[in-house]
């Protein structure tokens, strides 16, 4: 008998880890995108609010179809191997273009302390080496934001630059500045000698 319906479902993954399933974000995703963002901590340093759904719609739809243009970028649902919602992981193109896309992730409190976020970074970053021409990977956060910069660090990303933001309501630790980290095609290749 043909195993079609397991067929499709491997189809939807975009990239599979030890322990995650990283798919492609779509409209269903709303409802956990909005429940990770008033999840404990998650928000902590984002902003003061989580944004409201109807933002959250938006969001998704502007990322949707900025796929359309950047089909091997984007965001990506991450679930357990049972299906369960952890979070996003995000490769996203900047101004630099594809060859320099930028890392992120958000990942619900109960998905902390665990390594996910790292395994789950390392594998969007050798991907992008691997298999999309990256020849340069960022990352960026609230220097105060000690979690996601070891997240950042254990993927293999290293510390380039503080540099100071303005904003209208910053949220308390914007006085130390945001950091920048970054991988190179050329520290990518090292570090996989080693």
């Amino acid at each position: 008998m043909p195993q079609a319906p397991t067929l499709m479902i491997v189809s939807m993954i975009y990239l599979q880890t030890e322990r995650l399933q990283l798919r492609r974000l779509t409209l269903d995703d709303v409802d956990n995108l909005v429940t990770l963002n008033t999840d404990d901590g998650v928000m902590r340093f984002l902003a003061r609010t989580p944004p409201t759904r109807e933002q959250v719609v938006q969001e998704v739809a502007d990322l949707v179809a900025v796929s359309e243009t950047y089909p091997e970028h984007g965001r990506f649902i991450a679930a357990d191997r049972e299906g369960r919602f952890v979070g996003w992981f995000e490769l996203s193109v900047k101004s630099d273009g594809p060859e320099a896309p930028e890392l992120g992730y958000r990942l619900r409190n109960g998905a902390w302390g665990q390594g996910l976020a790292t395994e789950g970074s390392r594998a969007l970053i050798d991907h992008a080496f691997t298999n999309l021409g990256a020849e340069r990977i960022t990352a960026e956060t609230m220097f105060v934001n000690t979690g996601s910069r070891r997240v950042m660090e254990k993927s293999g990303l290293r510390y380039v630059k503080t540099f100071h933001v303005d904003f209208d309501d910053p949220l308390p630790g914007t006085e130390h500045g945001e950091v920048l980290y970054e991988i190179t095609r050329k520290e990518w290749l090292t570090q996989r000698q080693v």
